[in-house]
Parts: C-alpha cells; structure tokens; sequence
C-alpha cells in the first residue's frame, strides 16, 4: 500500500528515462529466481507510469533489455523473452484505456519474429493515443543509436543528398531512435549503481542524473515522487551561470 502522498511539484521534467536495476538482487534477497523478480518489476512499471501520468510527463523510457543482456543465462534471457510478449498483449488494452501511446526502441532483429510482431501489434494499437508516450528501450544501446544515425547520415552522403559538412549535432540528433522526441530531463537508475550503462548516451547529455539504492520492484508511486520533487529543486544551467538563469528567469 502506498503511504505519504507526496505533492507532485511544479516543475516537472518533459521526459524521464529510467534504468531499471535491482530485479535480480531483488528475488536473490528472497531466495527466489531471478525472473521472479522481473516479474515483480512489472507493478513499480505501472506505479511510475501512474505517477508520471499524474505529473504530466509526456515522455517516460524505461530500459527494459540492453544489447549486453544476451549475455545473461539463457534460461534467464528466455524468460524475460516471455514476459516481454505477455507484457505487451496484456498491456496494450491498459495503454489505450489511459490514452498512452507505446513505442519500442532498438534493434529488434534479434528478437523473434512472433515477438516482433507483437510489438508491431501494440505500437499499432496504441498509435493515436495522446495523453503520454511510453517508450520501451528493448536490444537498445547508446552506442547502437549513435552508429545507426551515423550509418544513415552516411547514405545520405553517399547517395548524393548530403555534404559531410551538412552534417551538425542537430542533424545527427534527428536521426536517433528518439529523434522526434523532446531529449530526457531527468535519468533514474535504481538498484544502488551509479552508471548509466549504455543508456541514451547521446540524449542524456545535459540530463540531470539520480540515484536511488531501491532495487527497481521497490521503486513505486512514493519514490517516483520523490525524485521528481529532487529534480524540480534543481537549477539547469546548460553552461550558464546560476545569475544568468535566474536573470533569464525574470525576464
């Protein structure tokens, strides 16, 4: 049960992206399996997606399967693989019902066809939705990102359509997976670890970090809150000094 209700502050972050660490430690601590606990992560999914809906968020991405979790136990990988294609079948009914709309970033090649299917199915379903994009980073690696948007960089140049000079930040930022979405405000990781492990590396560039020592099943609507309440008493400064922004703020 939830206990204090913390009051959504007033600044509130466009989009919040999360590294969702600690299920394993979570059922070790348990003396249960590990997929138990991504299991158990599922419910602090949807009590941050409550909250962020609440604080009208409109981007949450939550990294739910990097490039390097091949590496993990093939049971363990196997696992996750189902809970993944139950998850979106189960879900997609939930999203529409809050007018949320799903995307899935990252390679999905190496995934099964009947579970790219499924994720084809519920972006589908979901697509007119309004209300708050949810996306889900699955087979997804900063570094990826960045050689994909290079590679298609380069066809363009190499088909004629661009000069290498064409070439700006900007421009390479558009050819990211989340290329049409405002850049994350705020990155959480949970699980007690301070890193960002391959995650947006390209689009967390002036993000304001937090760290919770929660593994991630514990991490529901009080937390949640917690955090957007740590960033709202932040001041960005992207390079400026405290007495620019605060002058910038007046104006």
């Amino acid at each position: 049960m939830e206990k204090t209700k913390l009051a959504v502050p007033s600044t509130v972050p466009r989009h919040v992206a999360i590294i969702m660490d600690g299920n394993n430690r979570w059922a070790k601590k348990r003396l249960l399996p590990g997929v138990a606990g991504h299991k158990a992560g599922v419910d602090a999914v949807r009590a941050v997606i409550e909250v962020c809906a609440e604080a009208k968020v409109e981007v949450l991405t939550l990294f739910a399967f990097s490039s390097e979790n091949w590496q993990r136990p093939a049971d363990e990988v196997g696992a996750l693989m189902e809970l993944f294609f139950s998850a979106l079948r189960r879900e997609a009914r939930r999203l529409n019902d809050n007018r949320i709309s799903l995307r899935i970033i990252g390679d999905r090649s190496r995934f099964h066809p009947e579970l790219q299917a499924a994720m084809r199915e519920a972006e589908a379903a979901t697509a007119g939705n309004d209300r708050f994009v949810l996306q889900i980073a699955a087979n997804y690696g900063g570094q990826w990102d960045i050689a994909q948007a290079a590679q298609r960089l380069a066809r363009e140049v190499q088909a004629g359509h661009l000069k290498p000079e064409d070439i700006t930040p900007d421009l390479l930022q558009t050819c990211l997976a989340t290329g049409d979405l405002p850049l994350p405000d705020l990155c959480i990781r949970t699980g007690g670890e301070h890193r960002i492990s391959n995650f947006l590396l390209w689009q967390l560039a002036y993000a304001e970090l937090y760290f919770s020592d929660l593994f991630w099943p514990d991490f529901k609507h009080e937390a949640m809150r917690t955090a957007l309440a740590d960033f709202a008493s932040r001041q960005r400064r992207f390079g400026k000094t405290s007495e620019q922004v605060e002058a910038g703020a007046r104006a």
